[in-house]
């Protein structure tokens, strides 16, 4: 606790919560009233699933921290919270963001709370460049990967530079056609259409005849599957696709196989197909399109990662100088 809390307003004992099924922002009977309601005015806003499961944890978190309803804490309780994240919990700056926009939603949004500690808080991140992969280290990368299922997703992500995310929630229809892939409730609920290489198409279609599931492109085999008989065969009636957390611990462990710089992700091969694209004389404007991106600004960092560019333009600067005119003679 942060020195001189007082969560006396709040009242009330707060029972253990259970953690939200992945997939779906779902609300258990352990929750205050409040939360209730903010759990379904957050679906009636149409935002991400993704999006309403994280302001409820965060909300969950400071119901937890108040020992019950926190509809029942003033402004100043919600600072000392916020500077108990910071302080106590090292929250980096995305995290408070995500922290102080959830707290916004609940008490502004919800309670009609206009506080001014909601404009006054800021965390801004340091401007770093993205990590990226050069194409031989993608190939080390893929060359690692024993298990076709991770294969095929990681090859699929790199190949139309998809959110991991995307790539797991793809589903047959959406790849009606073979030439461009459908990506639907992306972020910010926006769809868009991905070219596919003929080659990653021929991919997909094997991959897929190894279960035939009538509906999810990336079934998922569940936990434990190695170790229940024919689970693989009954890959065709499966509820739900693979699992995010599942490709990112399979790129962990090609990571390090591979040898690959510090800080790889599976987000790493998002950057590094918009990096490889630009090298290869993609208009910025197409790229920023390819990743859904709201403005060309957050594309045209990009622009700083690909030395084929930098080598091109320090050639153009060196051809804008016309030769020095002959010196007269006096």
């Amino acid at each position: 606790m942060v020195a001189g809390d007082d969560w006396g307003k709040a009242g009330g004992a707060m029972s253990t919560h259970t953690s939200t099924k992945r997939g779906h922002a779902r609300v258990v009977p352990a929750d205050p009233e409040s939360l209730v309601r903010f759990a379904e005015l957050l679906k009636l806003r149409s935002l991400a699933r993704t999006t309403q499961e994280e302001y409820l944890r965060y909300v969950r978190k400071l119901a937890a921290r108040v020992g019950g309803d926190p509809a029942g804490i003033d402004e100043a309780q919600l600072r000392a919270h916020l500077l108990y994240l910071k302080d106590a919990h090292h929250y980096s700056p995305s995290s408070m963001r995500s922290a102080v926009a959830a707290m916004r939603a609940y008490f502004g949004l919800h309670l009609g709370r206009d506080w001014k500690l909601f404009d006054l808080v800021r965390s801004p991140s340091a401007l770093t460049l993205p990590l990226v992969l050069t194409r031989e280290e993608i190939v080390r990368l893929f060359a690692v990967v024993r298990e076709d299922r991770f294969l095929t997703m990681l090859r699929l992500i790199y190949a139309c530079g998809l959110r991991v995310s995307e790539a797991a929630r793809l589903e047959v229809e959406d790849l009606r056609g073979g030439e461009r892939v459908h990506v639907r409730e992306a972020k910010g609920q926006k769809e868009r259409y991905v070219p596919l290489p003929p080659a990653m198409a021929q991919e997909l279609r094997v991959f897929w005849k190894t279960h035939r599931h009538p509906r999810l492109l990336f079934p998922s085999v569940g936990r434990g599957w190695k170790e229940i008989p024919g689970a693989v065969q009954r890959l065709a009636a499966a509820k739900e696709s693979m699992g995010v957390g599942s490709i990112q611990h399979c790129m962990r462990l090609a990571v390090a196989d591979a040898r690959l710089p510090k800080g790889t992700h599976v987000h790493t091969l998002r950057h590094s197909y918009a990096t490889h694209l630009l090298e290869e004389g993609v208009s910025i404007r197409l790229i920023s399109a390819y990743l859904g991106h709201s403005s060309l600004e957050t594309t045209l960092i990009y622009t700083h990662l690909t030395a084929v560019n930098e080598a091109s333009a320090r050639a153009a600067v060196a051809r804008l100088l016309p030769p020095r005119p002959p010196t007269p003679i006096m």
